[in-house]
């Protein structure tokens, strides 16, 4: 059995930076009981030539498992220790996009690019199509989705991407920061609607539904890739979404500091610190738009909400919550008023 060290990617947040080797340890251990069935032991950190790596033993193959390690969302370099020696193994970790397209925003409150993809990574890791992680095309909501850090980490990674969200600044801001990085980068691409959603003569949102492509072939031939953002409360997503659509429903419930929530309607509703009730109102809807062997994947802000009883929502809905193992090594702190941890929860 073989022993390899991962080098972690650097991160321009200094504080994510001091917890991805244990966050990427967590993930990697996922990885290994969906993907490769528990091949990867032995996991740990250590210190090679003054250089901090996630190290761990198995027996891989170096074409197939290392295109799906080269998919964890912290890695930089893989390499085979022999002898005291790197050797380094070649992945490829391009998206199908620039990675531009979620790095360019700059805003309070936006979720660290890297913990996004960590997040997405371990939903559909826990899903029962991890084995399309290098090269599968998924479908995910996020249903909180603020300005669009998720959306844009799965339209990077070649899934179809859908998002609710109530805030018009937030839903206007993306929309623009969307069309203008499309048309900056001369991607092929056509809005299929662009507009006010009326029902029975309301208004009750506005959608933004766009087919896009990275390749000027792959348009032409009509594989695209599918972006769909509403602008809504979140539980009336099963009103825009048809039931059991999406693989994945992904997303950071509100942590209390620069977002609230709210269960309540109008312009003046009092924002609460904690997610739990706005989850109790909004999960069973979202559980309803994911198919069977899909997962729901929640990052929120345990100084706001205890883990048992955010899970007892998700298992309340008919989810079953994936709470052992590396399930629990997620906890980090983000800031002083702030300890994220991972929720992930799967549909039988």
């Amino acid at each position: 059995m073989d022993r390899y060290a991962l080098l972690i990617l650097p991160s321009a947040n200094r504080v994510y930076s001091g917890t991805a080797i244990a966050l990427t340890q967590a993930e990697l251990e996922v990885f290994s009981r969906s993907v490769l069935g528990g091949r990867i032991t032995d996991i740990g950190a250590e210190v090679i030539g003054g250089v901090p790596y996630v190290t761990f033993s198995g027996d891989l193959d170096e074409t197939g498992d290392t295109a799906a390690l080269a998919q964890l969302s912290a890695i930089y370099a893989l390499y085979q220790v022999r002898d005291g020696l790197l050797r380094p193994l070649l992945i490829n970790t391009t998206g199908r996009l620039d990675d531009d397209i979620v790095t360019i925003q700059k805003y309070p409150g936006k979720t660290n690019e890297q913990f996004t993809r960590l997040l997405l990574n371990v939903t559909l890791l826990s899903s029962a199509f991890a084995g399309g992680l290098a090269d599968g095309k998924f479908a995910v909501l996020d249903p909180l989705c603020g300005r669009g850090t998720t959306l844009n980490q799965a339209l990077r990674l070649g899934f179809d991407a859908a998002g609710v969200e109530h805030d018009r600044k937030d839903f206007d801001a993306y929309a623009a920061f969307i069309k203008t990085w499309l048309k900056r980068k001369k991607l092929k691409h056509h809005a299929d609607y662009d507009g006010p959603v009326r029902r029975e003569g309301q208004v009750i949102g506005r959608r933004l539904q766009l087919r896009l492509a990275g390749d000027p072939a792959d348009y032409k031939a009509g594989v695209t890739q599918r972006l769909d953002v509403v602008c809504a409360d979140t539980t009336r997503a099963p009103e825009f979404f048809r039931a059991q659509t999406f693989d994945l429903v992904v997303t950071d419930a509100p942590y209390g500091i620069q977002h609230g929530s709210s269960t309540g309607g109008g312009d003046s509703r009092r924002l609460a610190r904690s997610p739990l009730d706005l989850l109790a109102a909004a999960v069973p809807g979202w559980a309803g738009l994911v198919r069977a062997g899909g997962a729901l994947g929640i990052a929120w802000n345990t100084l706001v909400a205890p883990r048992a009883e955010a899970a007892k929502v998700l298992a309340g809905a008919g989810l079953e919550v994936l709470d052992d193992g590396p399930y629990r090594a997620f906890e980090h702190r983000v800031d002083q008023a702030i300890r994220r941890d991972i929720l992930i929860a799967r549909r039988p």
